[in-house]
């Protein structure tokens, strides 16, 4: 039987949702072992939401990634299986009934987050790149996200207290709707890349986890990428030039790229502040005033 890590229960997300998954898991575990003839092989590691363990079948190294139920498996599965290894972790097998992946081994503990902004920066820029290919029919756009999130901004921002300035709102809403129509409406998209989200691999030396699969404008998760390293990241005329590095990088165009650092931010500092976070809400309302358009 593995052991759940303490860093794992500690996460965020089980403070509203429970711990009945967290303390069946390690039977879960082991019944998920036995169907594919896999044995664990080190101690089992984790992000927010799901848990790796380091398996073996036969001489093979493989991590069995368990999600509890209701987590949009079937997305992630689908979004692998697009990418099929193209800057992606490759996909070995999938059991949606029992939230269960057997994804390709890749060294976890190594992530762009461990290398200085210097290096990081241009690699993830050149995964986003990397990762627009033609997508697939069917595949909700990240101008459909823009617009659905903006349309909820002025009723969280009533309910949160108005945490920004009401001209500071409505740059950002117009950032958002600027946004609705895709400049390259049929680019496959990873809405969930930030550097935890890019492991060191051996086939390749960078491969992308837990994909989240769109269609539109690459650029999409650019305030992410830039709020999770914003510490480090110096003065507000260096954090405009890490942005232009990613820019270059990912040969984006710079003042849509702004308009999605404004929209994504302000999404997730209403998402935070609801959920009672206090650092990632701060530094996305640095963004918001260094990136928003400047009211007149």
């Amino acid at each position: 039987m593995i052991e759940v890590p303490a860093s794992f229960r500690e996460m965020p997300r089980w403070w509203s949702e429970g711990t009945a998954w967290l303390d069946a898991l390690p039977m879960l575990a082991d019944a998920q072992c036995e169907r594919w003839s896999l044995r664990p092989d080190g101690s089992p590691r984790h992000g927010s939401n799901a848990m790796v363990l380091p398996v073996r079948r036969g001489q093979q190294r493989l991590g069995l990634r368990l999600t509890p139920p209701g987590d949009e498996l079937a997305s992630t599965i689908a979004a692998l299986r697009f990418w099929s290894g193209r800057g992606t972790v490759e996909l070995v097998a999938a059991d949606a009934d029992h939230g269960a992946l057997l994804l390709e081994w890749l060294d976890a503990d190594r992530s762009l987050a461990s290398l200085p902004p210097a290096e990081a920066f241009p690699i993830i820029g050149r995964t986003i790149r990397r990762l627009a290919v033609p997508a697939p029919a069917g595949v909700r756009s990240t101008g459909e996200e823009a617009i659905e999130e903006a349309d909820s901004w002025p009723r969280r921002w009533s309910d949160l207290g108005e945490p920004l300035s009401a001209p500071l709102l409505d740059s950002a809403l117009g950032c958002a709707r600027a946004l609705a129509e895709p400049a390259t409406p049929d680019l496959a998209v990873d809405a969930d890349l930030h550097f935890e989200q890019v492991l060191a691999g051996f086939r390749e030396p960078w491969l992308v986890v837990d994909p989240v699969l769109l269609r539109g404008d690459i650029g999409y998760d650019l305030g992410r990428i830039l709020w999770s390293r914003l510490d480090e990241l110096g003065n507000d005329a260096a954090v405009r030039h890490w942005l232009d590095i990613l820019v270059e990088a990912a040969e984006l165009d710079r003042d849509r790229a702004r308009r999605w650092v404004v929209t994504r931010a302000t999404s997730y500092l209403f998402w935070g502040l609801e959920r009672g976070l206090t650092e990632d809400p701060a530094r996305c309302l640095r963004l918001l005033h260094l990136f928003a358009d400047r009211p007149t």
